[in-house]
């Protein structure tokens, strides 16, 4: 596989014959829904030869959604921050969301709120600090990177 750098931030890569969203991801350490996000993929088993994949992102914290603060959740946003939440969540293996990605919406619910403490759990909190309501620490921790607009 042949990396190219086409921006001072991030690492992309131009599939080739026979290449897989599986194999890639392997080869770059990453997995195949963070391909899919980075990339707007819808089905991780369709890609075409020449499509050009961003592959790495610099971990930049312009890159990431700065901590919104508890009060934004509290307001029950509606917005593309909180569906790159969900992608991320899933990726880490916290997914409380019916019918896997499908069921990330927009809008912040239960099922974001769930995902949310089995991630606060996994980073070890307890109790009132794995409550579901993101704090600080567990964003910066979650890196939920910044929505491409029209994407």
């Amino acid at each position: 596989m042949t990396t190219q750098h086409l921006t001072r931030h991030d690492t992309y890569y131009t599939v080739r014959p026979g290449d897989t969203l599986t194999d890639i991801a392997k080869h770059y350490h990453t997995t195949v829904k963070q391909l899919q996000v980075w990339n707007g993929i819808p089905n991780p088993n369709i890609i075409k030869v020449g499509q050009r994949l961003v592959v790495a992102k610099d971990h930049s914290p312009e890159n990431y959604v700065p901590f919104p603060g508890k009060e934004w959740f509290a307001s029950v946003p509606n917005s593309p921050v909180i569906v790159m939440m969900g992608y991320r969540l899933v990726d880490e293996g916290c997914n409380c969301y019916p019918d896997d990605v499908e069921g990330i919406g927009p809008r912040w619910d239960e099922h974001h709120r769930d995902s949310y403490a089995m991630w606060q759990r996994k980073l070890g909190f307890t109790g009132a600090d794995a409550n579901g309501v993101p704090g600080r620490t567990s964003w910066d921790k979650l890196r939920v990177p910044v929505p491409v607009e029209g994407g």
